[in-house]
């Protein structure tokens, strides 16, 4: 294997003297990708590190949509890719963990009630898979992949953008009251302040269509870990990625179960585990203070690392708990609004979903 240089940032968080806030930013709307450097300076933030895994490709979705789960202070704006890890940032820096959250959504009015697929995204398209049963070509995470589903239920906030997704089916509006507001014979809608939406494509747009101006219709979505605690609350930020590196202080690599491994292409394994590549790694150590790491890489004198050396750095650091985000292109860190990393993409630093920052 070649021999060089690592270069590794490391931003350490200790709750005991931090007089700060931790948490993460999409800017000003999850459809338009920002840089790390660009999102540090729109959230105020001393530093900024890139997050989580989000859509590239207008035809997987909308660009910049979390590819995962993703909680923003409180607010629930992306659902799961189910059963993938998420890190978990408190505003106060003191509770910094690896989740495997169980996400949940129904529209219920009067006695029935419907499933909801998912939030913020482009209905029937489903990045890095981890759906339901009748997502293809399967319901397990899948990296770098795009499932479909004809017939899909999604909620959007005012986060998703200025218009929601235009296209064939239905789209309701509700007020926060959860009142009805209007029925859409077909989809794309721009939402007011406090407003929500559902929308419906395939089997499910009549589900829908039958509603009307000023029925009550509950809009119920979840997001809770491990004996159902609830994710979902002032100060609680979720920044999707995987896999797991480290747990409880041991090597902890789940690259197969979060959908790193395609049965189908050997080759997929290898180049995005084993190559060395830039990376974003996140965690805590027994202290209980918040790791934020980032490591060059495809460049002559910056190596990277391969997902099994990111463990061993991140068990080096002390990392009692740590995952890794995305990487490549994407991994940046910026200080004060100056990148200290050194960008892969020939093109300079990339335009992220989102960002981690220290307020």
């Amino acid at each position: 294997m070649a021999k060089g240089q690592w270069s590794i940032n490391v931003l350490t968080i200790d709750p005991r003297e931090f007089r700060g806030h931790l948490g993460a930013t999409f800017g000003p709307d999850l459809v338009d990708r920002e840089t790390t450097t660009a999102l540090g300076v729109y959230a105020h933030a001393k530093a900024a590190v890139n997050g989580g895994f989000f859509v590239l490709d207008p035809k997987a979705g909308a660009p910049g949509d979390p590819a995962g789960a993703g909680v923003y202070d409180g607010a629930l704006e992306s659902e799961t890719v189910a059963g993938r890890p998420v890190l978990v940032l408190d505003d106060q820096a003191l509770h910094t963990r690896v989740a495997r959250p169980v996400w949940s959504g129904t529209l219920s009015a009067g006695s029935s009630s419907v499933d909801v697929d998912g939030i913020n995204r482009v209905p029937g398209l489903i990045r890095n898979c981890g759906g339901d049963a009748g997502d293809k070509p399967t319901n397990r995470a899948l990296h770098d992949t795009t499932c479909t589903d004809p017939n899909e239920l999604v909620a959007f906030t005012n986060a998703y953008g200025p218009v929601t997704p235009a296209g064939a089916g239905s789209e309701v509006v509700l007020d926060r009251t959860g009142r009805v507001v209007r029925v859409d014979a077909q989809r794309g809608t721009m939402l007011l302040a406090g407003q929500r939406s559902v929308q419906a494509i395939g089997d499910l747009t009549s589900r829908l269509s039958g509603l009307r101006p000023g029925q009550i219709a509950r809009l119920d979505l979840r997001l809770t870990e491990a004996g159902r605690a609830n994710l979902i609350r002032p100060g609680t930020t979720v920044v999707n990625g995987g896999p797991q590196l480290v747990r409880d202080g041991a090597t902890y690599i789940t690259q197969g179960a979060d959908g790193m491994v395609h049965p189908t292409d050997p080759s997929f394994a290898y180049g995005w585990a084993l190559q060395r590549n830039p990376r974003t790694f996140a965690g805590a150590d027994a202290a209980g203070r918040t790791l934020l790491v980032t490591v060059d890489g495809r460049q002559p004198d910056q190596l990277g690392l391969s997902v099994p050396e990111e463990a061993q750095v991140a068990r080096a650091l002390g990392m009692r708990d740590a995952m890794n985000l995305d990487g490549g292109g994407s991994t940046a860190m910026s200080i004060e609004g100056r990148l200290v990393t050194h960008p892969s993409d020939a093109s300079g630093e990339r335009p992220v979903g989102d960002a981690i920052v220290i307020r």
